[in-house]
């Protein structure tokens, strides 16, 4: 299992990325969202993955965040619903943005995205509800992480750990408050594995 992939980014289409690991080139492929924040060509990426195995070809997929991959996952559990359609809809809705559809059952929100019907949206704001989490915290954990960006590094590293992203997102969160912007990843990581723990 491909967990993660950490290097250069070599090349960006509309729907893929190649990261260039060790002179390894592997191709992912990703949402409009997780690509845009990629940044551009040559400079040092990390993202998380999910690798699907089918009879005819093995497709690696690549998320900015531990919740939009738990979204991903959730989404590719629905019948009906594929890789490349679930990063359909990630592309046009964040895991915040799906969490809130999904508990309002708005079906008309999910259909935005391109090869998602009256019938499929219904089915996928049926069967996400109460898997995404709280949407609030769905947003915290799913948006794609900025350069630099501590809280999204701190996030990471807990989703790296095993926890949900719905924990994470607290733990960072109540870390963040006693902490405040400035904390170092490694003071944000210690207290939000304390908070973690209780």
């Amino acid at each position: 299992m491909i967990a993660r992939l950490s290097g250069i980014l070599a090349e960006v289409t509309a729907d893929s990325a190649v990261i260039d690991v060790g002179g390894v080139g592997y191709q992912v492929l990703a949402s409009a969202r997780t690509l845009e924040a990629l940044g551009g060509t040559g400079s040092q990426v990390m993202v998380l993955t999910e690798l699907q195995v089918r009879e005819d070809a093995w497709t690696l997929f690549a998320f900015g965040s531990a919740g939009e991959r738990h979204a991903f996952r959730a989404l590719t559990s629905i019948q009906g619903v594929g890789g490349r359609l679930a990063l359909a809809i990630l592309s046009v809705l964040p895991p915040d943005e799906l969490a809130r559809a999904a508990a309002n059952g708005d079906k008309a929100l999910i259909s935005r995205a391109n090869g998602v019907g009256p019938k499929l949206a219904a089915r996928i704001a049926n069967e996400l509800q109460g898997k995404l989490g709280a949407p609030a915290l769905a947003g915290v954990a799913g948006a794609p992480p900025p350069r630099g960006n501590t809280a999204a590094d701190a996030l990471s590293a807990l989703a790296n750990l095993g926890f949900k992203p719905a924990d994470a997102s607290a733990a960072v969160n109540a870390a963040l408050d006693d902490l405040g912007a400035d904390a170092t990843l490694d003071e944000l990581v210690r207290l939000a594995l304390k908070k973690a723990a209780k």
